[in-house]
């Protein structure tokens, strides 16, 4: 008999228990309806996801959104998360429109006309870069999504006819259980469709599912076999979905509920008829109460976004107290008050969202705040250009004064009145900055010029080179003797401020002073120190200058050593201490950070004379 004639007979003879025929396409029907359902599920699903994305909203800098932007364009699967990298351009375009305006705000200020303001924001360039570079990506990424998508669909098609052909034109002794198993796995693997596609595709799927369903009545050992397969994957579904209910984190209940959800909608096989209603019944049950759930996450986050609101209300208000400081602000003060400022506005940036209806508010009150701490801040300086000015012709005087004396042997005089040009020059206040290195760098070379001619003929007069080396030896020696134990760092700096305050040696001798810096290096690897970090005294202005300079040019490395850590750090998703990978990298910041801070504090001892 013809396949598609005796499939006719199967369906004329498909009777209900009560005699009645069944409609052909109740199933198809039945199943098209729960899928309708489903749709509208997913659609609700949607919004949790919507209201869970907002949620987490956090505000990121500008250089921390560019960052990410250029770290998306760089991952393999660029051009994938366009919705982020929007969200990301968003921000980054609102933060500098908003610098812009400062800077705009500040221009006018100062009494320019507006219409002669241009400023282009440094990022501006890096930023429209990101922007194409992603563009181009994402075209790239669409169309090959669109290909996929397109071979997805042949191949979807291809498993639908092959279904179609199982129960038309089957031949006879074929494994249908093991045939249909292999369909329905090579469905559940198959990629995406486009979106056009997927309802039509997947209601002919199920609807040629249904029409197999209806030919097997004839072997009802092999449908009931079928029926149970279907009916524990649907009681799998809801077993999972049960244990959602007693979920602590209902944001994870919710999400895990959608993918559930996905799972019933596209494997929504047929399983019997007195299961089909209450499998449904029961797993839309179980959704609807945690669904009522919702409201508890809601009452979390307004808990979280109304504390987010009191922390930026307050950082708002620090920042109008440092604005309006009590007592008469210094130089010292503002430049304490713009760190701290830029603290707290760093803090406000990374203080999660807050409620919707205050966002622009509480947003528009903290540029605004920040904008009068910078006129209160510039005001003051505007008024020091004056006592700057007097400040300048005073150190010009100390200078003249040096130079005129730089040359003189007479020491007894000389010598105590280098010492007070030294302190009035630390007594008086700041110049221009524009002059500021210039005077220092003349200052201190008339000065250099007079200590050293003073040391170099003060050690000659007194002829006690050979006594030099003697004492030298014998700090050399003192210093091998050197270990690791508690005081040995202490026991170092002794010896080398020692070092310094001894003069020259004899020409012949002066082999000691490498060997000392030799032996002086092997005691530093020892005690694990840099030979930066040493507090030493005795030392001249030239050797001071030097080791400055040395120490700027460490502190620069370090801190480009450690932005490169971190940066490599960013490529890792979710990094964390706890992770064996990462150990070694974050010991090796904090020790790096360690150091930095220490070279930072001799630099400022330096500088500041101590």
């Amino acid at each position: 008999m013809p396949s598609h004639k005796r499939f006719a007979m199967i369906t004329e003879n498909h009777l209900s228990e009560n005699g009645e025929k069944k409609n052909p396409n109740e199933e198809f029907e039945k199943m098209t309806s729960e899928n309708q359902t489903f749709q509208n599920q997913t659609l609700h699903e949607d919004e949790i996801d919507h209201h869970i994305e907002e949620h987490h909203d956090v505000e990121i800098s500008l250089g921390d959104a560019l960052k990410e932007m250029e770290r998306m364009i760089n991952s393999p699967d660029a051009g994938e998360n366009s919705k982020k990298f929007n969200q990301l351009k968003e921000k980054a375009s609102h933060y500098i429109h908003d610098e812009v305006e400062d800077k705009k705000h500040e221009y006018i200020e100062a009494g320019n006309p507006p219409e002669n303001f241009s400023y282009e924001h440094p990022f501006q360039t890096r930023f429209s870069a990101l922007i194409n570079i992603f563009r181009e990506k994402h075209d790239i990424y669409q169309k090959k999504q669109e290909e996929e998508q397109k071979k997805n669909l042949e191949y979807r098609q291809s498993i639908i006819e092959k279904l179609k052909n199982l129960y038309t034109n089957s031949e006879p002794g074929i494994n249908l259980f093991k045939v249909i198993r292999e369909i329905k796995e090579d469905w559940s693997k198959a990629g995406q469709v486009p979106k056009s596609e997927f309802k039509i595709l997947n209601n002919n799927y199920f609807h040629h599912l249904n029409q197999f369903y209806q030919m097997l009545d004839l072997n009802k050992e092999f449908l009931e076999q079928e029926y149970n397969h279907n009916l524990e994957k649907r009681q799998h579904i809801i077993e999972r979905a049960k244990e959602l209910e007693n979920e602590p984190v209902i944001q994870k209940a919710l999400n895990e509920l959608q993918y559930l959800h996905k799972l019933w909608k596209e494997e929504a096989e047929p399983v019997a008829e007195e299961f089909r209603e209450k499998t449904w019944e029961e797993f839309k049950e179980i959704s609807n109460k945690i669904h009522e759930r919702k409201s508890e996450l809601s009452v979390v986050i307004e808990a979280e976004q109304n504390n987010n609101l009191e922390k930026k209300n307050q950082i708002i208000a620090e920042i109008k107290k440092l604005s309006n400081p009590s007592d008469e602000p210094n130089h010292n003060y503002w430049q304490n008050a713009i760190k701290r400022v830029e603290d707290l506005r760093s803090e406000f940036l990374k203080t999660g969202s807050v409620p919707r209806k205050l966002s622009n508010q509480n947003w528009n009150e903290f540029k605004t705040t920040l904008r009068g701490f910078n006129t209160t801040k510039n005001t003051y300086y505007k008024s020091l250009k004056g006592s700057q000015q007097a400040n300048l012709e005073e150190k010009l005087k100390l200078i003249q004064t040096a130079k005129d004396n730089m040359n003189t042997e007479d020491w007894d005089i000389a010598v105590p009145l280098f010492k007070k040009l030294q302190e009035d020059w630390k007594k008086i206040g700041h110049v221009p900055k524009s002059m500021t290195n210039r005077i220092w760098d003349e200052f201190r070379d008339a000065c250099n010029t007079f200590f050293n001619n003073y040391r170099e003929k003060s050690n000659v007069s007194t002829d006690n080179w050979k006594e030099n080396y003697n004492n030298k030896k014998a700090l050399l020696e003192d210093l091998k003797t050197v270990t690791n134990e508690d005081g040995s760092i202490e026991r170092i700096e002794a010896i080398k401020t020692a070092w310094n305050n001894i003069g020259k040696v004899p020409r012949d001798k002066i082999s000691i002073n490498s060997e000392f810096n030799k032996t002086l290096r092997e005691k530093l690897k020892l005690n694990k120190i840099n030979e930066l970090e040493l507090k030493e005294e005795g030392l001249t202005e030239n050797q001071l200058t030097d080791k400055a300079r040395k120490i700027k040019s460490q502190i620069s490395d370090l801190e480009a050593e450690i932005v490169k850590l971190e940066n490599n750090l960013a490529f890792f998703n979710k990094p964390s201490r706890e992770n064996p990978l990462l150990k070694d990298t974050y010991n090796t910041i904090d020790e790096k950070k360690a150091h930095l801070e220490n070279l930072k504090q001799n630099l400022h001892n330096i500088i500041a004379g101590e």
